[in-house]
């Protein structure tokens, strides 16, 4: 893969890869401050997040899961000096649907951030990751109600 990232003005940079084309803004001021796009950094928590989220909704919809909504939170800790790398993070799954199996999102997790997730991978060897999750079942009113909760971790190699 082939990546370029174009100044555009004073901090404020568009990139492209050659995989999608996608264009990305970046910034490292804030939009409440007027910036452009999200720092480099940002990308890096949304990469993870996304790598991730799409390998465990796939896995779930092959299962026949029935999910209504879905999401992935990171709440990555930094260092306070610089370069102020990453040097933690929690993954939350946040998973809402009629009937989700609590084994077939831990399933689902296990392989994403095992097999086939490159972000995860990647990162979880600069530093560690910590992975929760949290099921609710959508009730018939339109509220949801909390049924599965916990912890996934990798068992160790034998």
């Amino acid at each position: 893969m082939k990546a370029t990232v174009q100044w555009k003005d004073k901090l404020a940079f568009e990139g492209t890869a050659d995989v999608t084309g996608f264009p990305v803004q970046m910034d490292s001021i804030s939009a409440a401050a007027g910036g452009d796009g999200a720092s480099p950094m940002e990308l890096i928590a949304l990469g993870l997040a996304g790598c991730t989220a799409m390998d465990v909704i796939s896995i779930l919809q092959k299962k026949q899961q029935k999910v209504t909504s879905f999401e992935v939170n990171v709440d990555a800790s930094r260092a306070p000096e610089p370069p102020k790398v990453y040097t933690s993070a929690l993954l939350t799954y946040i998973v809402t649907g009629s009937d989700v199996e609590e084994n077939a999102l831990l399933r689902a997790i296990e392989l994403s951030v095992t097999r086939y997730c490159p972000v995860h991978t990647m990162l979880s060897q600069a530093f560690p990751i910590d992975v929760r999750y949290e099921i609710y079942e959508e009730e018939a009113n339109g509220e949801k109600r909390l049924t599965y909760q916990g912890a996934w971790q990798e068992l160790p190699q034998e």
